[in-house]
């Protein structure tokens, strides 16, 4: 196959990047785009295979990001989705690399951060357009020899061809060019002295044979520092977060209302009456979901809220937000172990918000549950299953007939309530409830404390005492209450 070389640098006079376009990258990074963006790299950060790439003096956070770049064979104006892969020449591979320390000086267009002198190697071969499926591609970045990035183009948010269609639609897109079509989750941070590996292949080929062999980067500290007459690389914790892939693997500490382990044992030890009590000591009365009724409710469930909203159908706005990934799939394909999408669907009964497939789709993902104020559609299929969905009413028709699935991951309305991303959410058989994170860990405290003494109560009315002074108790009840617990204290020593 023919190798990547100086001409083939040379006739780059764009290189486009698309920032986010792989499921796993999404998940990652908690937002799934409803359409491709994009942010240009200079044709001098280009370079070959073997080379070294200078980390900046004074920068900490230099990323690396495997990529499948496709060289443009024929210019490209105002292409269909459908004839646009005939204007791709080759694949390669590629590796986005870019400082961190300076994403902040551009305003988003990333130009310094990612548009330095080397931080775009490609190669080493090129892999023929028109021996390969688009969608049957394998990206792979190794960092010090371990396999870190591993994903196929076989589910992308924008495929290939969309990509170069969308693009052709403003701007020519010229034999030469380079698109590098955006990376997986497992991208992170090199540090002088690495090597980086990154390799595009054909699944199914022969051998192998179809490969673009392994792109070579070794990384090397800068010695020239900045100007101060311009930006100059600054890193905080936000920056290392998004680096790194997460703050467990830059290092960091846990930020936030956090749901940990002993926090959800508290909640789910408790009940939601008891819960909502404490909720109206602090003046919160309007925290539950009201409504909606449960095919396990048998279950308790915990979890963090995700949210979806649904506005009224508009036929000229269904056919831009309707189809395709829309924000509906967008949200049950990033919803997270333990967390519950919920539903803003304006407590329409008269179509589906959710159905079997995509239920099935937000179980394996490990959601906790699906609150919707609107129908189920496929009804006996979505009972069935372990995970716990709440809703106001089975109903067959699509949720076209009445919705436009719009955005995600934003206050909403559902069952009465405002729910947050981030908000805890609590259902048993009484009802759901939805907690600030702020106040969860001394509500959760308060409601054990008073579960203990309904306990006291209960075995005093069982023993035939009255209520009146005892339920609330009064200084007196409290007394024997408080005597009680250290006797159960002192028994359970």
């Amino acid at each position: 196959m023919e190798q990547v070389n100086g001409d083939t640098l040379a006739a780059a006079r764009k290189v486009i990047a698309v920032h986010i376009n792989y499921p796993s990258r999404a998940a990652q990074r908690g937002r799934t785009p409803a359409q491709p963006s994009y942010f240009l790299k200079p044709s001098s950060s280009l370079s070959l295979t073997g080379g070294a790439v200078e980390r900046p003096a004074g920068c900490e956070l230099l990323g690396y990001e495997g990529e499948i770049a496709i060289i443009i064979g024929k210019a490209a104006r105002r292409v269909d989705v459908e004839d646009a892969w005939s204007h791709v020449a080759a694949v390669t591979a590629s590796n986005d690399l870019g400082v961190y320390d300076l994403r902040y000086a551009d305003k988003g267009s990333n130009l310094r951060s990612k548009g330095g002198d080397g931080f775009t190697p490609v190669g080493p071969a090129l892999i023929p357009a028109d021996a390969v499926d688009p969608a049957k591609l394998r990206v792979r970045t190794w960092h010090n020899g371990e396999l870190v990035q591993d994903d196929t183009t076989a589910d992308l948010l924008f495929p290939f061809a969309r990509l170069v269609a969308d693009l052709s639609q403003l701007l020519t897109l010229e034999e030469g060019d380079i698109i590098l079509t955006g990376t997986p989750a497992g991208a992170s941070v090199a540090v002088p002295g690495d090597v980086l590996e990154v390799e595009v292949s054909a699944l199914g080929s022969e051998g192998g044979q179809l490969s673009s062999g392994r792109l070579v980067t070794r990384v090397e500290e800068g010695t020239t520092a900045f100007a101060d007459f311009g930006a100059g690389p600054k890193a905080d914790d936000l920056q290392r977060e998004e680096a790194y892939g997460s703050r467990e693997a830059a290092g960091l500490p846990a930020v936030g209302p956090v749901l940990s382990p002993e926090l959800k044992a508290k909640l789910e030890s408790v009940c939601t009456a008891t819960l909502s009590s404490q909720l109206r000591k602090r003046g919160l009365n309007n925290v539950s979901i009201d409504g909606l009724t449960a095919t396990r409710p048998d279950r308790k469930v915990v979890g963090l809220a995700r949210t979806l909203r649904y506005v009224p159908n508009r036929e000229d706005l269904f056919k831009t937000h309707g189809g395709g990934f829309n924000a509906q799939k967008r949200a049950i394909d990033s919803v997270n172990e333990g967390e519950i999408l919920v539903m803003e669907a304006r407590g329409e009964k008269g179509t589906g918000t959710i159905g079997d497939i995509l239920a099935l789709r937000a179980q394996v993902r490990g959601a906790a549950a699906i609150i919707t104020d609107g129908g189920v559609r496929d009804f006996s299929a979505v009972a069935a299953m372990e995970l716990p969905t709440y809703y106001s009413n089975p109903h067959p028709a699509v949720l076209g007939r009445r919705h436009i699935p719009w955005d995600t991951d934003i206050t909403i309305a559902c069952g009465g309530t405002t729910v947050q991303p981030g908000d805890i959410i609590v259902a048993d058989s009484d009802g759901i409830l939805v907690i600030p994170p702020a106040l969860a860990e001394e509500v959760a405290n308060d409601s054990i404390a008073q579960e203990r003494e309904e306990v006291f109560i209960a075995e005093m009315v069982e023993q035939g005492h009255g209520v009146d002074g005892l339920y609330p108790l009064n200084a007196a009840w409290r007394a024997r209450y408080e005597e009680w617990e250290a006797m159960g204290s002192r028994q359970g020593e």
